[in-house]
């Protein structure tokens, strides 16, 4: 079947691979919709590992129920890609997104289990999730990011009336905003580079307003407009100068919540930190529970994702679509394959 695999620094392949059988009762879906997610950006960034399928954000209809005895051929399914051993203290305590096997054999994220960047892909049969004939298949895969956006509000803590900030206007900064706003805060700022983006994240998301990170004078701007700090900060890039500026425009006493990803060390100003009593936590990927709530928020119609939706391509398209997310200049937060 035909798949679009890393075969190099920035530069996805069309390929062809086997189409996969139920292994150990796992469900196979025929993909219909597999998003971009900027983790899978830091993998074509990095052009390794080589031969990966990319692709964890899907929706399809099922093509082999497995061991899923309540699963027929055709139902409409979305899935967490995830790989808890359920054994570990995390995963008894319903914390298997911070397992340490969570990843090992995660779907898309491990050479060993393909992705959604492909026509047909295995899942868990324990990490299927079905989805309503009212939601579409682009609905489908948008509920994997959007628990991650509700995982780190949750985190958070947000309290009606609270002032929030959102470091990166990514899918799940954006999508952060809104969950802020459903929490009751009372005013959601978006710090961005590129505005282009960040413009989005007020005329279709749901931030107030918008700063461009690169002006010096940002974090004296923030803090008159938070009248002295935010009291949450949500920060969704994961380098240096985004953490130590989540840090500085905190007020003392706040929340921080680490959603950004890097593999480097990074330097940030702690002294902050400790001066200020700021608390900061990392937040991972969401629970079974998190997950299950957006597919009945996006069902129902209160969470509404389509709008993040800025296009839909075949694998053909691949390396164009990242090139497209990573100039700095586009609009575009979310493109989603039609395998």
């Amino acid at each position: 079947m035909k798949c679009v695999k890393i075969v190099g620094k920035e530069k996805l392949e069309s390929s062809s691979i086997d189409k996969p059988k139920s292994v150990n009762g796992s469900v196979i879906i025929k993909v219909e919709a597999c998003g971009i997610c900027g983790s899978d950006i830091h993998y074509w960034n990095s052009g390794t590992p080589e031969g990966l399928v990319l692709g964890h954000e899907f929706s399809g209809t099922v093509e082999d129920p497995g061991d899923r005895k309540d699963l027929s051929i055709g139902d409409r399914v979305t899935g967490l890609p995830l790989s808890p051993c359920g054994r570990c203290s995390a995963c008894k305590n319903g914390n298997g997104h911070y397992c340490k096997e969570t990843w090992t054999k995660a779907v898309g994220l491990s050479l060993e289990n393909p992705g959604g960047y492909a026509e047909c892909l295995s899942c868990r049969a324990d990490m299927i999730k079905k989805i309503p004939e009212t939601m579409t298949a682009d609905e489908g895969c948008m509920v994997e990011p959007s628990a991650v956006a509700l995982h780190a509000t949750s985190l958070a803590d947000i309290k009606v009336g609270d002032k929030v900030l959102v470091i990166g206007a990514g899918i799940i900064g954006l999508m952060s905003c809104e969950f802020a706003k459903l929490e009751g805060a009372s005013h959601v700022t978006m710090l961005e580079t590129n505005l282009e983006r960040a413009k989005k994240a007020v005329s279709v998301g749901k931030a107030d307003d918008y700063y461009d990170a690169k002006k010096e004078d940002v974090l004296e701007t923030l803090s008159e407009v938070s009248n002295g700090g935010y009291d949450k900060v949500i920060e969704c890039c994961g380098n240096a100068p985004a953490v130590s500026e989540a840090i500085m425009a905190v007020r003392p006493g706040g929340k921080i919540v680490l959603v950004g990803v890097t593999q480097e060390p990074i330097s940030i100003p702690t002294v902050c930190c400790v001066m200020g009593e700021i608390e900061m936590i990392g937040a991972i990927a969401y629970t079974e529970k998190e997950f299950e709530t957006c597919i009945d928020l996006i069902s129902r119609k209160r969470l509404n994702v389509k709008k993040y939706i800025d296009d839909t391509v075949s694998l053909d398209e691949a390396n164009e679509a990242f090139k497209r997310l990573t100039n700095g200049k586009d609009a575009a937060v979310k493109i989603v394959f039609h395998p």
